[in-house]
């Protein structure tokens, strides 16, 4: 299969219109295409250059099997026994849209259809009780998503699975001070598009100097 180029789209518009895909087809994605996406996530920040990082790469069904098991255990604590509650409220701003939870209740019913997922993984965490600790991979999670998307492949960062991180390590044959960080799901998208997910007001939400102290937008 031949390998795509990378559509040439610009850092501002990725940044403005990537949102989380979570209707995922089972098409394959080539191996080179992944192997290019980890290339473009490993260039993102680590504190001091630490590079604690892992990045385990699943496509085994009996894996995938096992954990979506337990993503389901997690999606209906959180918002499945609430479906009826959630799709008769109201529309916010800020909350979850009748749009937003169906598209999050198909992922949840068809996680393991997902090709490929990734674990970007940390090591000494542990044991870590440091609430920062995500600032030393995060950012090289975005930048996955962003080179994601660029190859036209959905993803969406969840960690629905993680009251079952002690069983999930050593499924995943994890170092003992290694802690996933969340879980990655790609796959070519089939249904939305790439478009500027609605957000509050950046004039809401940013502050100057001090929390309250607001400054006008020219």
């Amino acid at each position: 299969m031949p390998v795509p180029e990378p559509d040439p789209v610009s850092i501002l518009e990725a940044l403005h219109s990537t949102p989380a895909r979570r209707y995922l087809s089972a098409e394959p994605i080539p191996d080179e295409v992944i192997w290019a996406i980890l290339d473009a996530a490993v260039r993102g920040p680590s504190g001091g250059n630490r590079q604690n990082w892992g990045w385990v790469v699943v496509t085994d069904p009996e894996i995938k099997g096992q954990v979506a098991g337990w993503y389901r255990e997690g999606w209906d604590r959180a918002y499945g026994s609430r479906r009826e509650q959630i799709l008769a409220a109201p529309p916010t701003a800020d909350g979850l849209t009748r749009q937003s939870f169906l598209a999050a209740e198909h992922l949840a019913l068809h996680l393991a259809e997902a090709p490929v997922w990734i674990f970007p993984v940390l090591r000494r965490a542990a044991d870590s009780g440091n609430p920062r600790l995500g600032s030393s991979i995060y950012g090289a999670v975005q930048q996955l998503i962003l080179a994601a998307r660029a190859y036209g492949i959905g993803a969406t960062l969840t960690t629905l699975y993680a009251a079952h991180e002690a069983e999930l390590r050593p499924l995943l044959g994890l170092p003992d001070d290694a802690l996933t960080m969340g879980l990655l799901p790609l796959g070519y998208p089939v249904r939305g598009r790439w478009s500027q997910p609605r957000r509050r007001p950046v004039e809401e939400v940013t502050h100057w100097n001090r929390w309250g102290a607001t400054r006008e937008r020219s």
